[in-house]
């Protein structure tokens, strides 16, 4: 069989089209992400794959594959809203992804007290919900309490404790102006804004996306996605599109 002469150019064409498209959709759409470790518990798992869209802040270098320097600073900002589940690169060496809950605001003073947290000499308000859970914190299993916080501007979300409270107190973090302050919703076992050499306030240049929702999870430690056998105990079907709050 004789091929056209053009047969190969086309389908490099539309190879190339194709290539252009997927990039530009998760430079300035939206992107899939694994949570691999479980600071968020009890919101994200460890096995959860979520979209993150980048539009929702605007852009940076950040929204492009590499962090390719195409733009020197951040351009159709939006502000984001304090309690939004936000992905972006950690300020230590600006390439790693994390994704934390958006607490402080620039302006903003955060302190721990008692094990309590204080946004601006007011108490978050948070209630009980759950007296014994256990959760993941890397490969343990820890006992925590659950709890219900609800921000200022009425945002609710859930978060963890553990049970003997070992993050009791702190010193005021002021959060620099362009910058933001992050937690983890399992409190004790988050590396975040708290530890500014590794972390600390987040530059508004550095926002990746906000997280949307979840459209697959699975439990590895229950089996590998492929072995399909276990797929009815391994697959979390019921956080299949559930809207990350």
């Amino acid at each position: 069989m004789k091929l056209d002469k053009n047969f190969f150019s086309e389908n490099i064409k539309t190879l190339l089209y194709a290539l252009i498209i997927a990039i530009v959709i998760r430079s300035l759409l939206i992107q899939p992400f694994y949570i691999p470790s479980s600071s968020m518990e009890p919101t994200l798992l460890v096995g959860d794959r979520l979209f993150v869209t980048k539009y929702s802040y605007g852009f940076s270098k950040h929204s492009f594959p590499f962090s390719l320097p195409i733009l020197n600073k951040r351009i159709l900002f939006n502000s984001p809203e304090r309690g939004d589940v936000v992905v972006f690169k950690t300020p230590a060496d600006n390439r790693t992804d994390y994704i934390k809950r958006l607490i402080g605001l620039p302006g903003d003073k955060i302190q721990f007290i008692d094990s309590n947290l204080y946004l601006n000499s007011s108490e978050i308000l948070k209630s009980k919900i759950l007296i014994k859970n256990k959760i993941y914190c890397g490969k343990r299993v820890i006992d925590v309490y659950k709890f219900e916080e609800i921000l200022p501007s009425g945002k609710k979300f859930h978060t963890v404790y553990l049970k003997d409270y070992t993050y009791q107190n702190s010193d005021v973090f002021t959060v620099p102006e362009n910058h933001y302050f992050f937690l983890g919703d399992n409190r004790d076992c988050s590396k975040d804004s708290r530890y500014l050499t590794s972390v600390g306030y987040v530059h508004k240049d550095n926002l990746v996306g906000k997280a949307q929702f979840i459209f697959f999870s699975s439990d590895r430690n229950i089996g590998s996605i492929f072995a399909f056998w276990k797929w009815h105990e391994s697959i979390r079907f019921n956080r299949t599109f559930d809207k990350i709050n």
